[in-house]
């Protein structure tokens, strides 16, 4: 089967794009696995699969790079944005797109060209999962203590002094697959820069690590800004470049502004 591709990228969360692939559902898992291999695939973090939607201009779907799919993909619904609109398949410049984790508005902010430059997410609300707002857990670098938060993904937020000084390999894994997630989690290790700036790095479910994470970004921002240690808008320094992330004080959502990159577009073989 020969299936076209367009590969994207968020600040450095990369993705190879599907649009409207004819292959059946039990084929997408093994599709994402085979696609996002970097050594005999595409190589990517995810694939985002974009098809009709009856309640949003389009609808997107994100596996990982281990083939299970997540919820939602802050850095991947940019791309989306992007590609809708630089492919005519939308006009508007407030598309809404469909995700497991409910319908998505977004803004696209154009250059001088008329391509999309920067796009705005509203995230929707996060909130804090845990009773005592955070815990503290045995890991190979010591006891650390987690600030769960949902974002529509599960998140595990670790506060760190430094987090060049991590031994996210090892780190990252065990703090994934903690007890406290039946489903596993993302993991984000973040220190504060200043009032109003964050530096974070991701270990990714189902991906390892990778250069950023939009709903980790929003999570950092909402679980430091409600422990008064940032307030907003809040810029966060990911390893592949920067997101600026707002709260709507009138409605609680969060508000989350990146880049969104196209890198090339191709086809691949892929035998089932």
């Amino acid at each position: 089967m020969r299936i076209e591709f367009t590969k994207m990228h968020g600040a450095g969360n990369d993705f190879v794009l599907l649009d409207r692939p004819d292959v059946e559902e039990r084929q997408l898992s093994p599709l994402a696995r085979r696609i996002c291999d970097r050594h005999f695939g595409v190589g990517a973090d995810g694939i985002l699969v974009v098809s009709e939607s009856v309640v949003a201009d389009v609808r997107m779907r994100i596996f990982n790079a281990d083939g299970s799919e997540a919820q939602m993909c802050g850095n991947g619904i940019r791309c989306v944005g992007k590609y809708i609109y630089e492919k005519g398949i939308i006009t508007s410049t407030c598309p809404t797109v469909e995700t497991l984790d409910g319908v998505k508005k977004l803004t696209l902010h154009l250059d001088c060209r008329g391509r999309v430059d920067t796009v705005t997410v509203d995230m929707g609300t996060a909130s804090l999962t845990c009773s005592q707002g955070s815990f503290t857990t045995d890991t190979p670098m010591g006891r650390l203590r987690v600030i769960p938060v949902s974002t529509g993904n599960p998140h595990g937020i670790v506060p760190v002094q430094n987090v060049d000084m991590i031994d996210i390999a090892t780190t990252g894994p065990s703090l994934e697959n903690n007890p406290f997630w039946p489903d596993r989690a993302n993991i984000e290790f973040v220190m504060v820069d200043g009032p109003s700036a964050i530096t974070q790095r991701t270990w990714e479910r189902g991906v390892g690590e990778t250069l950023a994470c939009g709903t980790g970004a929003c999570a950092a921002a909402f679980a430091l800004v409600s422990e008064a240690k940032v307030h907003c808008p809040v810029t966060v320094r990911l390893s592949g470049g920067i997101l600026v992330i707002d709260i709507d004080k009138a409605t609680g959502h969060i508000m989350m502004t990146g880049e969104a990159a196209k890198v090339f577009s191709s086809a691949i073989d892929i035998q089932f």
